[in-house]
């Protein structure tokens, strides 16, 4: 069969397109408008630049608690739906929702108490740029507005998740569009002060950000409850808010590694990125460029990711297995193709890109190197991301939770403390070291995939 068994028919990429379109537009056309709105907030000058991204990373692991809060109920979603039982999803969404009230009041209590020395945490000397105190405060008065803008993250990831994996992906797109032209027409009123406004700088940045949010939780919201006909599983959502201390039990066993997970990745993550930034403020400016332009280019990785778990968490728990395992490989190999073609014209933009910021020549081509480091190993990205997914369709939580966390704290972070602390090792060479320890991961997932540990169905005795 060869290469033919990775290549699937029209119905193949007909339900593929219906799933991953939509994402892909709506994750594209956000991540297009925020790269606009670094590039606008780039505009003030490093500090700003440099504040905004370190408020980000925290908000980056507030992101990542909740998806890997609301992670483990999704695998059971995706197979309920599967196996057509809506009271399932009904109780499972209601799981959702209490754990993102739960990590949103942590949170918001942690960023409001501990916000300066959170922020200063990646606040070093070493590079002839910027002004520490300076990008302190504004990473401060950023983070201070975003808190606001939580609390309809949290509501609408709980919502949007389960809409997608019941198979309705077009309206979280829709209020996705509307939330980016709400984000970017603010963005340029408020930041420059244009059309009358008052100038706020990174605070009219947040402000910007934060109506967005509410916009596209109203309109995922509203167009839930309105169309509870095709939305079955809407229908008394809220009366009783019964979840059941069986499935509740089960959910939990399934996804506290998926909290674990994203918990242990999000806050690893961010220490290889201050681990960066003993380098100091042109390496943090670095880093906030290149990952703004690599959120971009990584669209079609996440969208495909997500169809994983989706398609084929539909088909495990319909029961068949041997379609799920042919179906899983048809999909890396599609996303390994499509980022192998991104990654080529990621290298290909990686000089021109840094120069739309107003910053110095130092920051520009540090972020010119990462952005071409990134871009070499795009494809292994894809392949390791399309593994987790594929892991935890099959409800594997605890190998997925192996496979990623702890590979980073395990093989990627010590390299980058050590280097970071203890050598001159510049931040470049340092960049690549941890991109290409994703190398040594790829093999790991392939080991696992191919094996067929993940496949299972989770929801057959309920």
């Amino acid at each position: 069969m060869g290469i033919r068994k990775f290549i699937g028919d029209k119905r193949f990429y007909a339900i593929l397109m219906a799933i991953a379109v939509p994402m892909v537009v709506q994750n594209g056309i956000t991540n297009f408008v925020s790269l606009l709105d670094n590039i606008m907030v780039g505009r003030l000058g490093t500090e700003p630049m440099s504040g905004v991204a370190i408020a980000n990373q925290l908000i980056f692991v507030f992101n990542l608690c909740i998806f890997g809060g609301i992670s483990g109920a999704g695998i059971f979603c995706a197979q309920f739906f599967g196996s057509g039982n809506f009271d399932g999803i009904r109780r499972t969404f209601r799981f959702k929702m209490i754990v993102c009230v739960v990590v949103t009041v942590l949170f918001v209590a942690a960023f409001a108490v501990f916000d300066e020395p959170l922020i200063s945490l990646y606040l070093h000397e070493g590079s002839q740029e910027g002004d520490i105190a300076v990008t302190l405060e504004q990473g401060r008065q950023y983070l201070a507005v975003m808190l606001f803008g939580l609390v309809p993250f949290a509501i609408n990831n709980a919502y949007v998740s389960t809409l997608r994996e019941t198979g309705e992906t077009l309206v979280p797109m829709k209020a996705g569009l509307a939330a980016v032209l709400v984000n970017f027409t603010f963005n340029w009123l408020l930041i420059f002060g244009n059309m009358g406004f008052p100038k706020l700088g990174v605070v009219g940045a947040a402000i910007a950000t934060v109506m967005s949010r509410y916009v596209e939780t109203g309109i995922v919201v509203a167009w839930t409850h309105r169309n509870k006909r095709k939305n079955i599983w809407a229908q008394d959502l809220y009366k009783g808010f019964e979840i059941g201390r069986p499935l509740a039990t089960r959910i939990i066993s399934k996804g506290w590694p998926l909290l674990l997970n994203e918990t242990l990745y999000s806050v690893g993550t961010t220490m290889i990125t201050q681990c960066y930034s003993t380098r100091g403020l042109s390496a943090i400016a670095a880093v906030n460029i290149a990952s703004t332009l690599t959120n971009l280019s990584k669209v079609i990785l996440f969208a495909l990711g997500s169809s994983i778990a989706i398609i084929v968490g539909n088909l495990l728990g319909a029961g068949e297995m041997q379609k799920a395992r042919d179906t899983d490989n048809k999909l890396i190999f599609t996303d390994v193709a499509l980022c192998t073609v991104i990654g080529v014209l990621l290298f290909a933009a990686a000089p021109l890109f840094p120069l739309l910021y107003n910053t110095t020549g130092e920051v520009r081509d540090l972020a010119a190197s990462f952005l071409r480091i990134t871009a070499v190993m795009l494809p292994v990205m894809a392949f390791n991301h399309c593994c987790y997914y594929t892991l935890r369709s099959g409800g594997k939580t605890f190998v997925t939770f192996l496979f990623d966390s702890m590979f980073i704290w395990v093989v990627t972070l010590p390299p980058a403390f050590i280097t970071s602390r203890y050598t001159a090792i510049g931040v470049v060479a340092m960049y690549a070291m941890v991109q290409g320890l994703e190398i040594v991961k790829s093999f790991i997932g392939f080991s696992m995939v191919k094996k067929g540990i993940w496949i299972s169905n989770i929801v057959a005795q309920e």
